[in-house]
């Protein structure tokens, strides 16, 4: 099935009456998206109809956010102060870092629901309420009846925190599209392409989003940020970084799992071959960039936190987190993590079980290829076979 992105374009504009998407940049990578999702996703009927869907609605949301903006110039005085900005490297307990930092009454995540839906902003009074939890809620439900598996890999709810490739993702420079779909020929482009606009219209939704009124410090979170800090600390100046480390064979095979369970909501062919080399190479890249970046800018501060420890006590994790900068969790913030822990043990929804093997990878190679990121942060190794 051929994606046409002019006929996704015009489904966009007539599902919300706007014409203007602001800066074209999101052309080049909605070109090669649906070049890549014809060519070489497979997507079965459930996939057919629901990638269109995705796109149209990115596209739709992207159209809303630049006409509010238009329409209140006021957004772009809107100053984002020294975010919290979960990182990764992926799989290595982001979700569960980025939770512990919303129950900071201080704080507020990007939610999932106003990541894809975001005007109007939310304002103090329906940010708990507003009617697009319910329809975001409703959506999500439908997609893990098809897929169970879904809530056992990555459990996320509406109205909790989201990743922020939910917004880049509507400038088509994202890793939400490869999460979807396996489309190598995007991931190719999407390796090398500039991502500056992709980070522009990221801050821009930010500012709209927090010009309802809504000014507590942002709580952010994305994997992907590892491989463009850069782009990051320059739209968002003063970020406090939280880095994560997990053993790499873990890493990798959690996120083949991640990936295949994803994919596999919307294709039924076999992408374990493409899909071990990709992810393997996402988290070299990654690395590659981590360190390129700490060279480039010692001036900003990174909190490390390995994945064994957030696990074995979540709690002295954070308040490590926190004193180096300067903050402290005590009082409110750490009683809410504490609930939050016991509430949502690890499993909750069952086992997430993945192994080397399943994906034909060598666990000896992985852990040769990132011996020195092993060592320089002292990963505890998982012993993942």
């Amino acid at each position: 099935m051929a994606y046409d992105p002019d006929a996704l374009v015009a489904a966009a504009r007539q599902s919300t009456g706007l014409e203007d998407f602001g800066a074209e940049s999101y052309r080049e990578g909605l070109g090669i998206l649906c070049e890549s999702l014809s060519a070489e996703a497979q997507l079965n009927g459930f996939g057919q109809m629901a990638l269109p869907g995705a796109i149209i609605g990115a596209l739709a949301n992207r159209l809303k956010v630049t006409d509010w903006i238009k329409t209140h110039p006021e957004v772009l005085t809107e100053k984002i102060e020294n975010p919290f900005v979960v990182v990764g490297i992926f799989r290595a307990g982001t979700t569960l870092c980025s939770y512990l930092l919303e129950k900071d009454s201080r704080h507020r995540p990007l939610y999932r629901w106003e990541a894809s839906d975001s005007t109007p902003p939310p304002t103090p009074d329906t940010i708990s309420a507003d009617p697009r939890i319910a329809a975001t809620r409703a959506q999500m439900a439908m997609v893990d009846q098809i897929n169970p598996r879904l809530r056992v890999v990555q459990s996320e709810e509406p109205d909790g925190p989201t990743e922020c490739i939910s917004i880049t993702g509507q400038d088509f420079r994202s890793s939400i599209w490869e999460a979807m779909a396996n489309i190598p020929h995007y991931g190719r482009w999407l390796s090398t392409v500039d991502h500056t606009s992709a980070y522009d219209y990221y801050k821009r939704a930010l500012q709209l989003l927090q010009s309802g009124g809504v000014r507590k410090r942002w709580t952010l979170k994305a994997p992907n940020h590892a491989m463009h800090l850069d782009q990051l600390v320059r739209v968002l100046p003063g970020a406090r970084i939280v880095l994560l480390h997990r053993d790499p064979v873990s890493v990798v095979t959690s996120a083949c799992s991640l990936i295949t369970t994803l994919t596999g909501t919307f294709s039924d062919a076999d992408h374990k071959a493409y899909i071990a080399e990709q992810w393997t190479g996402m988290l070299a890249r990654s690395v590659d960039a981590i360190e390129k970046f700490r060279a480039a800018r010692p001036d900003v501060l990174i909190a490390d936190v390995r994945y064994a420890d957030l696990m074995a006590d979540p709690i002295a994790a954070m308040r490590r987190v926190y004193g180096q900068f300067g903050d402290t969790i005590e009082g409110q913030p750490e009683e809410a993590m504490r609930v939050h822990i016991a509430s949502r043990p690890q499993g909750k929804h069952g086992k997430h079980s993945y192994g080397v093997s399943e994906f034909g990878l060598d666990a000896g190679a992985i852990m040769e290829r990132f011996k020195p990121y092993i060592q320089k942060y002292d990963i505890a190794l998982e012993g993942k076979a």
